[in-house]
Order: C-alpha cells, then structure tokens, then sequence
C-alpha cells in the first residue's frame, strides 16, 4: 500500500548517495478505525438483513471473534519509521484528523443506540446486546482518548476527556498521564498486573487503585495551590460532571428505562481498557538501582504485538514500548523494538485468554519466566502466589543457570 500521491515523509541523503524513500504502508488503513464507533449500527443492519434478534450481541463478536481472524490472515507488521522521518510523520496533520474523526461518529452512534434503547418493541436481552455493542465502542473511545490525552495541544487533551465522558471513567485521563508512567511496570502501580494475577482479581484492584490514585494526585494538586480539591477545577470531578450531564441528558431525552443500560455499557467499556492494561505489563518489573530508585523505563517493560488488525484500529497501541518512552509521540510514528517481549497474537485475541486463568498462565508465564531467564526475583509476582511459582520454577531455573 503506498503510503501518499506527495512527496515521501523522508529520505536518508548523502552527497552523490541516491535518496531512499521510507513510506507508511498503513497510512490509509488507519481510516478503518471509523468503523468501530459503527458496529452498533452494522449490529442493526445485521438484525434487518437476517431477521435474527441474536445480532444486537454484534459488537462482542466483532471484538473478540472478527479481529483476531484479521490478525490471523494479515499477519504482522515490523516495519519502523527511520530516525529522519519521525518529526516530519509527527507533523502530518492527516494523522491528526484520523483520530479526530473517531469522536463525531462516536456520539452519532451513542445518541441513536440511546434512542434505540428507548424504543419498546425490543425486549430486554436486545436491549443487553445493543449495550454490550456500544459498550465494544466506548471501551475503544477509551484508547482513543489514551491517544489524544498524552498530546501537548488543549483542544486534543478536551477531545481525550469528552470520549470518556460515555464510560464515566474520565478520572483514566489523570492517572494514566501522572500515575501510570511514573509508577509503570512497579509492584506500586494498580495498572500494571502480576504474574500469576487473574484478569478478575486484576479488574477490582486496578479500578479501585486507579481512582485513589487520580484523586490523591489531584488532592495534592490543589494542595500545593493552597486550594481545596473540592472544585469543578478538579479534573476528576469535572469528568464526572461532564458523565452527568451526557448520561442526564440521554435520560431526559429517551426515559429512565435507558439508566441501566448505560451502566451495562460503561462497565463494559471499563472492563474493555483494564484487559487491555492487563495485558501491557504482564509480569514485567523494573529493577531498583543500588540508591533504591527504579531503573528507567525500557522497551524491556512492556508486552509489544506487531498484529497490523489490531493495531490499525487501535492507533499503534500494541507498540507500547516506545509509548512508555515517548509518551508524545503520535501513533504513527511508533517503533517497534527487538528487546521488547512479544505477545503470541494481537490484544483482542489475548483477552479471549484472560477469561480463562489457566490457559492464560499456560501461554504467558513461561514467556515472564524465559524473559526474565529464569530469575522470578526480577519479576513482578503476585505476593500470594510467589512461594507457588518460587516453588515451581525457582530451583529449576537456577540450576539452568548454574549449568
């Protein structure tokens, strides 16, 4: 796939070297993220075309059944863009209006299944599954405003709280930015998983965490002003506001029928985006040095997947080690590292995984294990396993090192 009909984004030049060309192959394709925020709508369009009510459950069989097959057909992609051409990728403003897109259609979508929800011909399990569908987007809308929340300009930072506003979880937009990449890849950090940690034992830890966290760092905030934290000035509490009046407004507008079908679909969301950080840091560690301070963070701190399906529709995300150190840098412009831990398929595919624990510790913990070579002192364990796994892996992995 060419990457654009202008001129290439960059060129490695020598005096008398020929010019050597570097394209994104994926430029176009980033346009496919339009379509998560329309599965509700194909969700619809597939219950008209067959008759059968069971399509409203559209959303989760897009997520988890129609994405890892893409992964599976199209393969991975490697490709890096070289040193030269990162600032001028970065400053193609196409890229920009890709994610940009992604919020209009969101709320277009949202208001109609909204409406939808109001209607009274559809009992309640089409109901559960038009909100189990939106739910599939506003747990993507999630990473969409991962993507525009790390930027420097406001008007992106206000694009990245008004997609959380669906989900009621726009206090992600303050512990993720000051919480999360400090403490990333830390027994400390409620976002980072343990190695033998379910994805159900994960879920009440870090959401809880997630939130203490967002309020202690807006707490202190308003702390070193001088100020109280009670105040629409509090970014949490200016999220929430801004769910009240989305969630307030649908309401008033379609009835009091629809409120628990927006908890359904916020959850959802929610459970979406902390399977995905389960997944990011599975086990991974940073070492301490000899003052007690964690070591940098490296590409050695996160899980990468090269999967191009997934990765198309969630901007890059799967490249999360050159985002933990380059949190700025634009989705496209993110590299691929070799000493990054590699996840055996695309993310939609692991979290299918996640609902059962033991074939999840079957596939990952020997990967945390070989990562580490052997050594589960670097890892990071769960604390009432950790003579479990000491036990099981501890002696045999020394005495491999040993020979």
């Amino acid at each position: 796939m060419a990457m654009s009909a202008g001129a290439p984004l960059g060129a490695a030049r020598e005096a008398g070297a020929p010019t050597q060309e570097w394209r994104d192959t994926k430029r176009y394709a980033w346009l496919l993220g339009a379509i998560i925020p329309m599965v509700p709508v194909m969700a619809w369009g597939l219950v008209r075309l067959t008759g059968l009510d069971a399509f409203w459950f559209f959303g989760p069989l897009f997520v988890f059944g129609v994405i890892p097959l893409i992964d599976l057909l199209v393969g991975i992609d490697p490709n890096n863009p070289p040193d030269e051409v990162i600032e001028q990728l970065e400053n193609d403003r196409y890229y920009r209006w890709v994610t940009y897109a992604f919020i209009p259609l969101q709320y277009a979508v949202f208001v109609w299944t909204c409406w939808m929800l109001g209607q009274p011909q559809y009992d309640w399990v089409d109901k559960l599954g038009m909100a189990l569908s939106v739910g599939m987007v506003a747990g993507i809308a999630i990473n969409t405003a991962h993507e525009l929340g790390h930027k420097k300009e406001s008007h992106e930072r206000w694009f990245a709280r008004i997609c959380l506003a669906q989900t009621a979880y726009g206090h992600f937009y303050i512990e993720h930015n000051r919480g999360h990449h400090v403490r990333v890849a830390t027994p400390e950090d409620p976002a980072s998983s343990r190695m033998g940690e379910t994805i159900w034992g994960f879920l009440p830890r870090t959401m809880a965490g997630s939130l203490r966290s967002a309020w202690g760092l807006e707490t202190k905030r308003f702390a070193r002003l001088g100020r109280s934290p009670w105040t629409l000035r509090n970014d949490v509490l200016n999220a929430w506001a801004m769910t009240a009046v989305l969630w307030g407004s649908m309401v008033a507008l379609f009835g009091a029928e629809l409120l628990p079908f927006l908890v359904v679909q916020a959850l959802v969301g929610i459970w979406l985006l902390e399977s995905v950080n389960f997944l990011e840091h599975y086990g991974m560690k940073r070492q301490k040095n000899e003052k007690g301070r964690y070591e940098r963070v490296n590409p050695s701190h996160s899980w990468n997947s090269n999967n191009i399906g997934t990765n198309v529709l969630l901007y890059h995300l799967q490249r999360h080690s050159d985002h933990h150190a380059n949190p700025t840098r634009r989705y496209q412009a993110l590299r691929d590292f070799p000493e990054a831990p590699v996840l055996p398929t695309g993310y939609a595919g692991m979290i299918v995984l996640t609902w059962v624990p033991a074939v999840w510790r079957k596939v990952m913990d020997p990967r945390v294990v070989a990562h580490y070579d052997g050594d589960l002192t670097r890892v990071n364990l769960q604390p009432r396993k950790a003579e479990k796994y000491l036990a099981r892996y501890g002696t045999r992995a020394s005495s491999e090192r040993a020979a």
